[in-house]
């Protein structure tokens, strides 16, 4: 590759991480927007986040597979092309349905994306110097996408509606578009290439029926048919999935590596972190538009110190590896990411700024730890060969804990808000609390709600808040623990030898 257009290739692996990350964090600020807009439930809300993750993670391990048989350039292109496609038809949507096939095909886009960039700027900068400063600054871009996200969203939402957090991905990947065609050279190994098209059956069907079914849980409760129906369906899919990838000569998930148990558990992390920290960024959104009333700026800005703090702890991370064990980081990363959700389960809707400041400063600094720990771990547990299948999985994993996450966690929220709603109505003497509560909690509060029924519903969305930081926290609690028990501290002179190499 000529050395003119590596800047070009750079900034396209650039646009193209900033497309599908912004999406992440982006959208969650539009929620009680698209709520009023599409007259849409909670259930719906849940859907708009989780159908974009279970794309993500369904399709993200066959990415490598399908750029390896079709070519580097154009799978990434196509991943360009869908997105900005995805993003058009979500900013054209009148209605739920077409809103989620646009984040449907986000998703898909998405997984060509996100593990497609490494493999372009590992081709585009050879020299082992210049490639790891190309990667140290697209590592930095990515985080600094999670800070611009929530600020960029709220001033779009501001100013502009909706629609506009999906209109501005479309001059980007027009432009990333141009850079990739002109600057990223093709390679393809179609010798190398398996593809698993069962596999990629299965997880799509086990998770897409355990997303549902969950959510359906958080409005008619775990008994109801529609999510037992679902969630055993998402069980049958499941084992008929390790039953495929058991017999496949090249799985699309790796069960092999499995059978290591620093594999098993930092993946097992992977999921928490995703199941956790990632899927908290819907709840926050949710508790400082619905429960302490703030617009989509304020509570940008209000979330902003979360990514911050992430940032600017991971750029120290290399240093504090020098002097502490990775396997002390990675841990105590997950304890302060359990302690900060911890906490926020004794937040309500009339709590001042500071302690939730203090709430997302811990949890951003926990995340600075957690991720490129959890990284590192299950690298340094895999031979050189299959980092790419590891890395998959990794991401993989923390995608679909992101939207189980998301659906378990807001099925427990929509259950505890609606019984506390319930509550508070009954004891103002309403009449058909019940119904009302259900209907407000599932839907949204009407504009002419009298202060009473406004200053119940924020302190119910409180509650249910509170109820599902409780369950992320001892979540993540649990995992710091099994971490400090389960993977070995390596001694000290190999300790030093790998800081040193």
């Amino acid at each position: 590759m000529h050395r003119y257009k590596r800047p070009a290739v750079l900034a396209a692996a650039y646009l193209g991480t900033f497309l599908a990350s912004l999406d992440i964090s982006i959208v969650n600020l539009a929620l009680p927007s698209l709520q009023n807009a599409l007259a849409t439930d909670l259930g719906g809300l849940q859907w708009v986040v989780s159908i974009y993750a279970v794309a993500l993670s369904a399709f993200m391990l066959s990415a490598g597979p399908v750029a390896d048989r079709y070519g580097h350039k154009r799978a990434w292109l196509t991943g360009v092309a869908l997105f900005t496609a995805g993003s058009a038809l979500c900013a054209l949507a009148e209605a739920l349905p077409m809103l989620l096939f646009g984040r449907a095909v986000q998703g898909i886009a998405g997984a060509l994306l996100i593990p497609g960039a490494m493999p372009l700027i590992t081709q585009a900068f050879p020299e082992p110097r210049a490639r790891a400063h190309a990667i140290g600054g697209w590592s930095a871009f990515s985080a600094l996408t999670l800070v611009l996200g929530p600020l960029l969203g709220g001033v779009l939402l501001q100013h502009f509606g909706w629609q506009s957090i999906f209109l501005i991905n479309l001059p980007l990947g027009v432009l990333a578009l141009l850079l990739g065609a002109w600057g990223i050279s093709e390679r393809a190994h179609p010798q190398q290439a398996a593809l698993d098209p069962w596999g990629q059956l299965l997880s799509v069907c086990c998770l897409g029926a355990l997303s549902y079914g969950l959510i359906r849980a958080g409005e008619s409760g775990f008994a109801a048919p529609a999510p037992s129906l679902a969630i055993g369906l998402a069980l049958i899919a499941l084992l008929a999935l390790i039953a495929v990838e058991k017999r496949v000569a090249r799985p699309l998930v790796p069960l092999d590596l499995f059978r290591d148990r620093r594999f098993a558990v930092s993946n097992l992390a992977s999921w928490v972190l995703g199941f956790s920290s990632y899927s908290s960024l819907f709840f926050f959104s949710l508790f400082l538009q619905q429960a302490q009333a703030l617009s989509a700026t304020e509570s940008g800005l209000r979330m902003m110190p979360t990514f911050i703090a992430s940032g600017a702890l991971s750029l120290m991370f290399g240093r504090l590896q020098r002097h502490f064990a990775l396997e002390h980081l990675l841990a105590w990363g997950y304890g302060l990411i359990g302690m900060a959700m911890t906490a926020m389960a004794l937040l309500s809707a009339n709590t001042p700024y500071w302690p939730l400041l203090l709430c997302f400063v811990t949890l951003g600094l926990g995340m600075g730890l957690a991720v490129p720990a959890t990284g590192l771990v299950v690298m340094n547990a895999v031979p050189a060969s299959r980092a790419g299948i590891a890395s998959a999985t990794m991401n993989a994993l923390r995608q679909t804990g992101m939207s189980l996450g998301i659906a378990l966690l807001g099925s427990l929220m929509s259950l505890r808000a609606s019984a506390e709603l319930t509550r508070l109505l009954t004891v103002a003497g309403v009449d058909d609390a019940a119904t009302l509560a259900q209907q407000a909690v599932a839907e949204h509060p009407l504009s002419s709600a009298t202060p009473l029924f406004a200053q119940a519903y924020a302190t119910a969305m409180a509650a249910g808040f509170n109820l599902a930081m409780l369950a992320a926290g001892l979540c993540s609690l649990g995992c710091a623990v099994l971490l400090q028990r389960q993977l070995p501290v390596p001694s000290a002179s190999a300790t030093n030898e790998s800081a040193q190499g």
